[in-house]
């Protein structure tokens, strides 16, 4: 970071000693909040992470950082998106089981969802208390649409290759309704990546019936069904073997078609009731009732008494084979000239499928009730999250008087996430039969592989429950309150919140390895948790402003961390705390007509978090379970953005985001098995502290020109330089039982701690457009090109195994996802 500091230190003077006094003073509240308009977002990729499509705004950081950095899978401030609340009319829509918002819930709605207020970093929020990352609040209400009738057709060569949208707005009518109804489709029969498919739609409907000067009543109802059938992740060895950093080893042919074996299948619709009351000029409340539902199906391909089908398994990787080179040779050339070796083989399943016929006893624990079948060895299983969620959410905003403004609500939620499996397809079988095959090697007694001791010897059909089955209860209640005070040259503000949070988990299976400790509901876990924040901002001059913010909160572990092993029992972590976050930052602003800058310096820290995961371990033929307690992280870093405008015609923009992401602490991690009550290992010290945290670039920087035609054309280009981005690590590879036996000498030592640093690169972005106006109708072109050198070879992630071989840590690779080449993305809307 140390080596860009006297260009951003000149950077940031420069508006210092340029800019003109000006009387005219604004206030806080219009500083870090902004309003997302149509003609910002017109023509933008919405493949784009939520982070980045509801952050883009005037600020050209923000909107640099959303759209231009989003392909390099670039997080504002290191920031996962759980610490960026997203409210919908005053609503919270962040999943409650990962903390996460999920844009797919809305994908397509462009038009519809495209206003919002927005907050970044910790600000002053009057709709909720916020997270550390922002708060962004989408505005859906009817009648703040003008009436509007919209057309859009799109093509690009992403995830999807085709966009229909429109949206119809009546305004607010002579009779004081006002309607809003939107749509969409999105699909392709195969995306930027080969083996790949998009097919989804979308649906909005947005209702106001103004009662009269005081009161409203608003109703939205919205979804977006989408299936998508999705890329793999592989080893370098597997991409370069293939000639193809896009090599996706998810699909094979299946009757001269390509058949993908990992299809996301998701529709969660939202509906919601509002009243809005107007109290008075400088009074005004909100109260929703909202209930969100739907699900979620992720496939799998899923086996017994078989061999791994998945085509990049290390065992079929030539480098398996290291040691021998006839069969190094062999593989090789298999996977360099056969396309069967590298792809799914559906016809063997098939094949297996009918031919293995198999006769089990006592079928549903009934004596005596035998069959005989041909049992599937090979099924395509969907790992179905089945959620609802109600929630009663209400604000009030009073301007007391000239100096002071209160703002409060209240937010009950009541949530529910129901996880199991089922069968998708068998494949050519007759039946699945419901048994741990995990245990069922290793079991004393029989009895121990069933999954269920209520039903036991099941046959499983297509559609049908199987292998695990809970539910995830999450009720929760918190109020929060904001007071701003606002004067001639100093503005501030402070803020409380207080929750409550109880979760627990119900079994729905009685499974044979815990009999006691699977069924039903487990101890209910209790979280009380608290935050206040507090900002000010001083007005130097009218265009010049300094702002400090700061923030502490503690916040309860997420559900899905805290049960050790829940597809098979209740066993929670031990010693489970609620994780502390403070947060602070200091900008400087300049806002002018030709020219605005904004520096910030900000720092982070989340202190007790609990990292969870779950993996396959062929050793133990079981899922390993790795939980780790203490986890810190330390986020700082400085974000810079400035655009100036040349002349009436064209405009320079630069943007620098400096960060230093890493794992402050030396958490204990427990590791236990799915079918074992075994601990592992239990208070394994790790040592993370000082390691990069991975999945995002820690250095960003942007330059670009604009030029803006008075015929009503624009066109632009953007160098951007990316550095400092790590691979995930392994935490096991870091303790001392990973390096028992080694000495600091061995190669093994360095390659089992060094982590790895990905390869710096860069990218040029080309945009433009065209509008039109024929008496009353608008036409608009708008043409975005990521990637325009087309360079195919930039990592921008991947992460390290969970298993590893002391000896050979080759053997388990990492794994690598790759920049897309040149893409393109075509939007040609018709307005009236």
């Amino acid at each position: 970071m140390k080596k860009y500091l006297p260009l951003l230190t000149a950077l940031f003077l420069f508006p210092i000693f340029s800019n003109s006094q000006e009387d005219t003073l604004r206030t806080v509240s219009e500083i870090p909040i902004v309003i997302v308009t149509v003609a910002e977002l017109e023509g933008v990729d919405e493949a784009q992470n939520i982070s980045g499509l509801l952050s883009s705004s005037r600020d050209i950081f923000e909107s640099t950082a959303g759209f231009t950095f989003g392909p390099a899978r670039f997080r504002i401030r290191g920031l996962n998106s759980e610490n960026t609340t997203i409210l919908m009319n005053g609503v919270p829509v962040n999943d409650e089981e990962t903390g996460r918002p999920f844009w797919s819930v809305w994908g397509g709605l462009n038009d519809a969802t495209r206003n919002a207020t927005i907050s970044t970093g910790t600000g002053a929020t009057r709709e909720g208390f916020g997270g550390i990352g922002g708060l962004s609040n989408i505005i859906t209400r009817a009648s703040t649409f003008g009436k509007t009738l919209k057309y859009t057709q799109s093509v690009t060569n992403r995830n999807y290759r085709n966009r229909a949208m429109f949206i119809y707005a009546t305004g607010l009518m002579d009779n004081n309704w006002a309607i809003t109804v939107s749509g969409s489709r999105r699909w392709s029969q195969e995306g930027y990546v080969e083996g790949t498919f998009y097919d989804g739609l979308s649906y909005f409907l947005s209702v106001e019936k103004k009662l009269n000067a005081s009161h409203s009543l608003g109703f939205l109802a919205l979804g977006a069904p989408t299936r998508q059938g999705m890329p793999g992740v592989s080893t370098q060895e597997a991409y370069d073997l293939v000639g193809s950093n896009y090599y996706n080893p998810n699909w094979g042919f299946q009757n001269g078609e390509k058949r993908n074996a990992r299809v996301n299948s998701y529709n969660n619709p939202i509906m919601m009731l509002s009243h809005y009351w107007d109290l008075s000029g400088k009074t005004k409340a909100t109260t929703s009732i909202a209930y969100s539902f739907g699900k979620t199906a992720r496939s799998y391909l899923n086996w017994y008494d078989a061999n791994d089908p998945r085509p990049d398994y290390y065992r079929y990787l030539p480098s398996f084979y290291s040691d021998d080179e006839e069969l190094f040779e062999q593989y090789t050339n298999r996977w360099t000239n056969v396309l069967e070796t590298r792809q799914i083989d559906w016809d063997h399943f098939y094949f297996a499928n009918s031919k293995n016929l198999f006769t089990l006893e006592n079928v549903n624990g009934i004596e005596g009730n035998d069959r005989t079948f041909n049992r599937s060895k090979y099924i395509l299983e969907d790992r179905r999250t089945d959620k609802s969620h109600l929630q009663f959410v209400t604000n009030i905003v009073s301007g007391i008087n000239d100096y002071l403004t209160l703002s409060g609500g209240l937010n009950a939620s009541m949530f529910k996430s129901l996880q199991f499996k089922v069968v998708n397809d068998l494949l050519g079988g007759d039946y699945w039969v419901d048994i741990d095959q995990f245990a069922e090697r290793d079991a004393t007694d029989p009895i121990q592989a069933q999954t269920d001791l209520r039903r036991l010897n099941r046959l499983i059909d297509e559609g049908e429950k199987f292998g695990y089955d809970y539910t995830f209860h999450i009720n929760s209640i918190s109020a929060h309150g904001l007071a701003e005070f606002e004067f001639r040259k100093l503005d501030l503000y402070a803020g409380l919140t207080l929750s409550q949070t109880t979760f627990w988990r119900t079994g729905h299976m009685q499974t044979g390895l815990f009999p006691d400790n699977s069924f039903g509901d487990s101890e209910k876990n209790n979280f009380f948790n608290y935050g206040i924040k507090a900002g000010t901002t001083y007005k130097i001059t009218g265009r010049n402003f300094l702002t400090l913010n700061g923030a502490f909160l503690t916040r309860a572990p997420l559900v899905n961390s805290v049960f050790i092993s829940p597809r098979t029992r209740d066993q929670k972590v031990d010693n489970l705390n609620s994780e502390t976050i403070f947060s602070g930052d200091v900008s400087y602003i300049h806002r002018s007509p030709l020219h605005k800058t904004r520096l910030t310096f900000y720092y982070a820290e989340f202190i007790d978090q609990v990292w969870a995961r779950s993996f396959y371990h062929e050793e133990f033929r079981s899922f390993v379970n790795y939980v780790m307690t203490g986890v810190n992280y330390r986020h700082m870093g400085l974000e810079f953005g400035t655009e100036v405008n040349i002349s009436p015609t064209v405009s320079w923009n630069g943007v620098a985001a400096l960060g230093e992401h890493i794992y402050n602490s030396r958490p204990l991690v427990t590791i236990a098995r799915d079918n074992d009550s075994e601990v592992l290992a239990e208070n394994r010290l790790v040592y993370l502290k000082n390691y990069k945290i991975g999945g995002t670039t820690q250095t960003a920087l942007s330059t670009g020109f604009r030029y803006n035609s008075p015929k009503f054309w624009f066109a632009g280009i953007n160098f951007n330089y990316f550095a400092d981005l790590y691979l995930d690590i392994n935490p096991d590879r870091r303790t001392e039982e990973a390096v028992e036996g080694l000495v600091v000498t061995d190669p093994q030592w360095r390659a089992l701690l060094d982590q790895e640093k990905l390869p710096d690169f860069y990218t040029l972005d080309f945009f433009g457009g065209k509008s039109w106006r024929i008496k009353n109708y608008f036409i608009a072109l708008n043409i975005s090109v990521n990637n325009l050198l087309d360079k195919n070879n930039y990592s921008i992630g991947g992460f390290e195994q969970l298993r590893f071989d002391q000896q050979n840590t080759e053997k388990f690779a990492p794994r690598y996802f790759y920049l897309y080449g040149r893409s393109y993305f075509i939007n040609l809307n018709f307005r009236m």
